[in-house]
């Protein structure tokens, strides 16, 4: 077994940062995510939602269904604030299997503009470079996402490309950007 590899069979979470613990998620954590996941303006830039209850339960029972698995290519973990112990949000870190990773956030409207997307964006970066060895992050954001974006450049990510009208919402056809970072660009 390579080192890469290794490093890929143990579990590399929680993620533990200044204000906030990336974690697995719990049965007891579904009020909140339904919070979020149900708040249209939380979803908005979404590929999904708004959920129903019904769509919170089936996504929490299979994220939990999911966590029993390891290793695992995809990671979901909740974003909790450690003061008052508060699930905000969720990230999510999916293994290419060569050596890269894409990576998602989401994050009730209510915790919006605290610097928690910056702090939990940051810790899986690094994560994704010093623990996991990775080469490539990348991550993908609807073009009218301003705090997405905005998160993406302030942790060095660079914008390599914008998808023309790729993916149907809610509204209709979004355009899509493509931001990435190499590990050696990091910190340069």
């Amino acid at each position: 077994m390579n080192t890469v590899e290794a490093r890929l069979k143990k579990r590399w979470f929680p993620i533990l940062t200044e204000r906030l613990t990336l974690r697995e998620f719990a049965e007891n954590d579904y009020d909140a995510i339904h919070a979020y996941a149900s708040d249209i303006e939380t979803i908005r830039y979404m590929e999904w939602g708004p959920n129903t209850p019904d769509m919170t339960r089936e996504r929490l029972d299979l994220t939990l269904k999911d966590q029993t698995v390891w290793p695992r290519d995809e990671v979901n973990l909740a974003v909790e604030v450690v003061e008052t112990a508060q699930l905000i949000g969720a990230v999510r870190l999916t293994l290419d299997g060569k050596g890269g990773a894409d990576f998602g956030y989401c994050y009730g409207s209510a915790f919006w503009r605290n610097g928690y997307g910056y702090e939990a964006a940051s810790a899986l970066v690094a994560t994704g470079f010093n623990v996991l060895n990775l080469h490539r992050m990348w991550a993908t954001c609807d073009a009218r996402n301003q705090g997405s974006i905005a998160v993406l450049e302030k942790i060095g990510m660079r914008r390599e490309d914008t998808l023309r009208r790729n993916l149907k919402v809610r509204d209709g056809w979004r355009d899509t950007h493509i931001y990435a970072l190499l590990a050696e660009e990091r910190g340069a």
